[in-house]
């Protein structure tokens, strides 16, 4: 699966989707297409690839941490694997990832208290404490095939990642980081086709409210709005691409 065979879907199906699936669906294609033009920057493949997943689970938006970005892509996670009745994921992980994801897992610099560690918010105790613990868990979760399990503690690993790279904490096409990259990137880039097929089979699933929903007088929001007036945008039709 690819952007043009998933994007042919798309236009043959939007119209039975429920219109926050289609845009979702919508959204997340354009980032997958922009990423697999990428193939030369593994930094930039990477992250358009991360934001075509966010897409896909994304609702509306609060100012909580970062830990409830975690738990919104987690309980995504579960939902995917519910409706996953091929079990899609499944074959991804256990056939084509069993020995990245061990390698990944092990992998102290996509562990995000070992950041907290080196920025003095934990001992180095305490960070170890946490690393093994975590893996212990993790090999549980292999053991007993824990799809949904498995898949959340990884993304968590590659949510770190990203987080180095949006926010500046590495150089483009650095070579210290370069293994995780790699990884990472090659593990995105067959998990978000997997999961833009399973909304497309599932497309009245409980995905949620879409964040950032298309509103008429978008583009002219930066003009001062009345106060009390009352007015409210309304939901555009989506682009048809």
């Amino acid at each position: 699966m690819n952007y043009i065979t998933l994007k042919e879907r798309h236009r043959a199906e939007r119209d039975d989707y429920p219109q926050s699936t289609s845009l979702r669906l919508h959204r997340a294609l354009s980032w997958l297409d922009r990423a697999e033009q990428c193939e030369d920057d593994p930094d930039a493949q990477f992250i358009f690839l991360w934001i075509a997943f966010n897409a896909a689970y994304a609702t509306p938006l609060d100012d909580e941490p970062n830990a409830l970005e975690r738990r919104r892509f987690t309980a995504f996670i579960e939902q995917l694997v519910h409706v996953d009745e091929q079990r899609e994921v499944y074959a991804m992980l256990w056939t084509a990832f069993a020995g990245s994801i061990r390698v990944l897992l092990e992998n102290q610099y996509v562990f995000a208290d070992f950041w907290r560690y080196q920025s003095g918010g934990l001992t180095e105790s305490e960070w170890r404490a946490r690393f093994a613990r975590e893996r212990s868990n993790a090999q549980k979760r292999l053991a007993n095939s824990d799809t949904a399990g498995v898949l959340s503690i990884v993304l968590q690993r590659i949510y770190t990642l990203r987080n180095q790279l949006v926010h500046g904490g590495a150089t483009w096409n650095g070579g210290v980081n370069r293994p995780q990259v790699r990884d990472c990137t090659r593990f995105m880039a067959k998990l978000v086709p997997v999961i833009l097929n399973l909304m497309m089979d599932h497309p009245h699933a409980a995905w949620g409210s879409v964040a950032y929903p298309v509103v008429d007088g978008a583009v002219t929001a930066r003009k001062p709005a009345r106060a009390n007036s009352g007015k409210t945008g309304k939901l555009r039709e989506l682009p048809r691409t």
